[in-house]
Formats: C-alpha cells, structure tokens, sequence
C-alpha cells in the first residue's frame, strides 16, 4: 500500500485546469490578422510611443502629483498576437492561487482532458475577441526571477490603433498621446502611489483563494441566477460570471475591488482631459467615437461583455468620474488627495455611488500628511 501511495506521489504536480497553449493559439487565430499589421505606417509606432509615452507621463506628473517611484515607462508596440502572449503570462500568474486548487481536483475526474481543453478553448475565445478592441494597457504584475524587460511594460496594440485612425481620419500624434495618457495615468497610479500595487493585488490574490473549487458551488450559482431573471434583473450586470459564482466573503472583496476600479478608471478619464489640454485639441472627438463604438457592437459582443464583467467595467468610468467632481466639488482637489493616503481611505462601491458618504467619512479626518 506505501509503495502505490509513493508511486502516486512521485507522478508530479496535477496538470493546469486550463489548457494555456491550447488558449494561446485559440486566441491568436480569433484575433485574426490586421491588414495594418503590414502596413508601413506600423514603422511610426514604436518611435511615436517611445516619445509619446516619455511626454504623457511627464503631463500626467504635473496634472496629479504623482510620480513614478519605478523609473521612467517604457513603451512596447506588439501586435495582437503579442498583446495576446503577454496577456496569457499575465493571467498564468494571476489564477496560479486558483489553479493550483483545481488542477488536483480535476485530475481526478473522468473528464478531466476534456475539462482543460474546453476552458482552454474558452479563454483563448475571450482573449482573441478582447485583442481585436484593445489599444493599450499597462503590465503592472512583477514577478521575482522573470526577465525585469518583460515586466511594467505599457502595451500598444499597434494594428488597432492604425485602424481607428485610418477609419475615423485621427491625426496620429494626437491620438497616440491620447491613448498614451490613460495608460501612464494608470501607471503613475501603481507605482506613484507605494501602496497601490500590492494593496490592489492582494485584493485579488484574497478573491482567488476564496473561490470554492466544489462544482455544486457552480451549479447553486446557476440556480441563482435563473431566480434572477425570472425576478427581472440581469445576473450579470453587476461583474460578469466572476460575481455570478462568488461567495459571501467573495463579495464583499469584490465590492472593495469594483470601488478602487472605479476610482482608478475615473481618475484616469479625468487626468487624460486635463494633462491633454492644449496638446490633444480632439479629445473629445475621440471619446465620442469610441463610446460609439462601444455601443454600436453587435448583441454577441454585448453578450460576451457582459459574461467577461467588461460591461460593469464601462460604468465604473462614468461611476468613477461622477465621484471626483463630487468630491472636487466638495473640497477640491486636496479632498481627492486623501483617497491615496491609505488604503483605509479606498472609496467602498457604495461611497462611489454615493460621494458624500466618503466625504463625510474621510473629509471628517486630518490628513495623514498633515
């Protein structure tokens, strides 16, 4: 009996629940492949970013207060399969808490090759989908004993960005200053902030960990979530399948996330305005368009949004801006301040829906820094 005990342990770590190479090229060949990818054009991009990004966070710096505590950005334009590579590294790094849970437990099911494909095929579908709309995006895992080049990184998915700005006839340094501007806000906001990096992740890290891997938790949530739309509501409005399938505690931490998501995206539409006037005369222009063009996607894209919680991320930048000019408006900027003091000073979903809530509750507070 020892000697089988000892030969099943010898046989390794279970294998992933998900079936990332499988996700990878799934991704890859649902993205497709960008006529501008090969466009000469794509040439400008990379010296284009590289000073665009240098100037944007220079205007961000002066707009909030915030500098980078990790060195100057850097910028890297990759195409969607890049994005999409990146992005799979990103989310192996992430889940590892929650999949080092499952792998055993699917391992020893039946079903369990068909279990890693299916989920591999899955998020590969998402990714691919979400490679062909985004145009950049900040890196901010940090991973000891990775390549330091690889990491905080400001993506630009180059062949997204010559389309817009062929189909809608965006001058490109304009616009590329645009999109450079949200993503070093978000930058400056990780690593000018000290606390913000792990304080978000470990939000994150405590979600993983909460997930109940049992599938009847699975099968529960479904129920729940037929009483819903029987009731009227869509169970998905409030974070996608993520908030569909979490616990008690699952929420509660997730309501923490979806308030400092909605702060940070607020913040960042705020700060692109203001760091871009005067130098990005169409900005405007450019919003409208892309709001449009949220709106405008066909019900299958909706639906996926909806599925991924995308849809709740969009209102956490109209939740997000609608709290800073209350709070502006209240105390202005210094008031705002607070909520990069602490943690503890995080706006909580609630108070993002409902400012004087936080005003009243941190307003009422000296200032750590006074």
């Amino acid at each position: 009996m020892s000697e089988n005990n000892s030969e099943n342990n010898d046989e390794g770590p279970a294998p992933d629940p998900v079936a990332w190479d499988l996700a990878q090229r799934v991704a890859v060949r649902v993205g497709g492949r960008e006529p501008f990818a090969e466009s000469y054009h794509y040439a400008s991009l990379e010296p284009d970013f590289t000073e665009l990004t240098a100037e944007a966070e220079e205007l961000v710096a002066e707009a909030t207060g915030l500098r980078s505590l990790a060195g100057p950005a850097r910028a890297r334009v990759t195409d969607r399969a890049g994005w999409v590579g990146a992005n799979i590294a990103s989310f192996r790094r992430l889940l590892q808490p929650l999949t080092e849970r499952l792998g055993p437990r699917m391992a020893s099911g039946p079903l369990a090759p068909v279990g890693r494909t299916v989920a591999g095929v899955e998020v590969g579908t998402l990714l691919g989908w979400m490679s062909t709309r985004v145009l950049g995006q900040y890196d901010l895992l940090l991973v000891e004993g990775e390549d330091e080049d690889d990491q905080d990184l400001v993506y630009y998915v180059g062949p997204n960005i010559l389309s817009l700005e062929k189909r809608f006839a965006f001058p490109p340094r304009q616009f590329r200053l645009w999109v450079a501007l949200h993503e070093v806000t978000h930058r400056a906001q990780f690593t000018g902030v000290p606390w913000m990096r792990e304080h978000f992740l470990g939000l994150v890290r405590r979600n993983l960990e909460a997930v109940d891997p049992d599938p009847k938790r699975f099968t529960a949530a479904l129920r729940h979530a037929v009483e819903e739309v029987r009731a009227g509501r869509n169970p998905l409005d409030e974070g996608g399948l993520v908030a569909l399938l979490a616990s008690p505690e699952q929420q509660v931490l997730l309501k923490q996330i979806q308030g400092l998501m909605s702060l940070l995206e607020g913040h960042g539409d705020v700060t692109m305005d203001r760091a871009g006037a005067g130098r990005v005369p169409d900005a405007e222009r450019f919003a409208r368009v892309l709001r449009q063009r949220r709106a405008q996607q066909r019900p299958l894209a909706r639906h996926i949004q909806k599925l991924m919680g995308i849809e709740a991320k969009l209102k956490q930048y109209e939740l997000g801006e609608r709290f800073i000019a209350a709070v502006e408006e209240a105390g202005g900027p210094e008031l705002l301040a607070r909520a990069w003091e602490g943690p503890e000073c995080i706006p909580t979903l609630d108070e993002i829906r409902d400012p004087s809530s936080w005003i009243g509750r941190v307003g009422a507070r000296e200032s750590t820094h006074r």
